[in-house]
């Protein structure tokens, strides 16, 4: 379950994040990558642009999905 409070660095305010039980595994940004970036420093997936429109949501839904340790939360849902 996605923490909110251990969100990663980079997030953008939003009802999206990534909290820091990231494992770069790669698979969020592959499936969202407008949405999702990485962090050269940390090494870790943060969101870098919360979606705007039905397509982008269902693109970060499809990533939330996809996600192996359940570490992109949405406080919107």
């Amino acid at each position: 379950m996605p923490d909110r409070n251990n969100r990663t660095p980079g997030n953008v305010p939003g009802a999206y994040y990534v909290d820091d039980t990231c494992i770069d595994c790669d698979l969020c940004r592959a499936a969202a990558p407008d949405l999702f970036g990485r962090d050269d420093v940390s090494g870790l997936s943060f969101v870098r642009h919360q979606p705007s429109n039905s397509a982008e949501t269902a693109l970060a839904e499809e990533a939330r999905t996809l996600c192996p340790l359940e570490c992109i939360g949405n406080d919107g849902a």
